[in-house]
């Protein structure tokens, strides 16, 4: 407790000196939820009785801004997240921004994931595949998972406010440094890879419609003795229609995991989802994911949802194959800054397993601030 208030105000502290000295203004924003989380099934039963759990994340964003001379302006923003996983204590997801007339440039630290494969989800808790259960779908990723440097276009600037953003990750370095750092370097890159781009573009072609897509690469990966057969890159598509209290959403994401081979490399262990060994009968070639969710406001508090994911793997060479599919219907009620959810749901084949089928429901209680 006493080393998060002393991380808490040496952020403060932080913060203020930057905004004191360029005339900026400080803001902290969060949430605080508790979460009552009850899953059961599984391959013979092996999460009865084990996934009974209550819980509390909180996530605080303390965030600075303020203005130049020349009329540019400026963005900075750590998280305070105690969960976050190899975080520096609790000190994650950190990003500053320059905004000019010519777009805005981006620095980002653990954020900044420019993937659109879940753009659409109207799910008014979250999507059946990411609320606590960990189903094994393989999801389009984000370069947020890597240090990056990014581009947007100005807003107004393309005609349906279009917006185009650009992003590069050097060297695929995922620590949490600080400024001056020199990256610890990776132990192997066969897998990692030397960088990654990825790019995204959105419109509003008409009142009530919003589209875009989005396009990943990680580039590298493989050595002298384990050539790449198949490089790393995946791109998501989706589309949302509201008009008055309903909406509607619908996405699709190709994955095409990074594959190695030589002759010395054949049958292989697969590397999880990050890379297959060609020869490999339980290796993936893509992942195919479909996604299909609908909203209705009741009334200014109550809204519900359905939304349902599926997601199909296909294997080098081997025809036992099994699809994800995971659904769920959701209901939120809000009252000013608390929000009561709940959401009940069933994912089919967990971990592309077959008959590998669990049930979730889950009651959360949300106090944003």
């Amino acid at each position: 407790m006493k080393n998060t208030m002393k991380i808490m105000l040496a952020l403060l502290t932080s913060v203020s000196l930057v905004s004191s000295a360029t005339a900026g203004e400080l803001t902290v924003t969060g949430t605080a939820k508790a979460t009552m989380n009850l899953i059961s099934g599984g391959t013979l039963g092996a999460l009865n009785n084990t996934g009974r759990t209550l819980g509390i994340t909180n996530e605080i964003d303390f965030g600075a801004t303020g203005e130049l001379d020349n009329g540019m302006s400026w963005k900075y923003q750590v998280q305070f997240d105690p969960g976050a996983s190899g975080g520096s204590d609790g000190v994650d997801d950190t990003r500053l921004e320059l905004t000019t007339t010519y777009g805005t440039l981006g620095i980002y630290v653990s954020e900044g994931g420019l993937d659109v494969d879940n753009a659409a989800s109207q799910s008014v808790y979250g999507r059946p595949s990411d609320i606590g259960l960990s189903t094994g779908m393989v999801d389009g990723p984000g370069i947020g998972g890597y240090n990056n440097i990014q581009l947007h276009t100005p807003a107004g600037l393309l005609p349906f406010d279009t917006s185009v953003k650009v992003a590069y990750a050097p060297g695929n370095d995922s620590g949490l440094n600080s400024g001056n750092a020199k990256s610890a370097g990776i132990d192997d890159d066969t897998f990692t890879g030397s960088s990654t781009e990825q790019f995204q573009i959105k419109a509003t072609p008409m009142d009530g419609v919003k589209v875009g897509a989005d396009y990943y690469s990680r580039n590298g990966g493989g050595n002298v003795v384990e050539k790449v057969v198949q490089q790393y890159e995946a791109g998501s598509v989706f589309a949302t229609y509201a008009t008055g209290p309903y909406s509607v959403g619908l996405s699709r994401t190709l994955v095409a995991p990074l594959i190695l081979g030589s002759s010395a490399a054949l049958n292989q262990t697969a590397q999880s989802n990050t890379g297959a060994k060609e020869g490999n009968a339980s290796a993936s070639r893509q992942y195919t994911n479909n996604k299909m969710s609908a909203a209705y406001n009741v009334n200014d508090a109550l809204s519900v949802s359905i939304e349902v994911e599926k997601s199909k793997r296909e294997k080098i060479n081997d025809a036992s194959q099994n699809d994800i599919k995971s659904q769920a219907i959701q209901a939120a009620y809000t009252m000013g800054g608390m929000t009561l959810s709940v959401s009940h749901g069933t994912t089919d084949n967990v971990g592309y397993k077959k008959d590998n089928d669990v049930q979730q429901t889950l009651f959360a209680m949300a106090m944003a601030f």
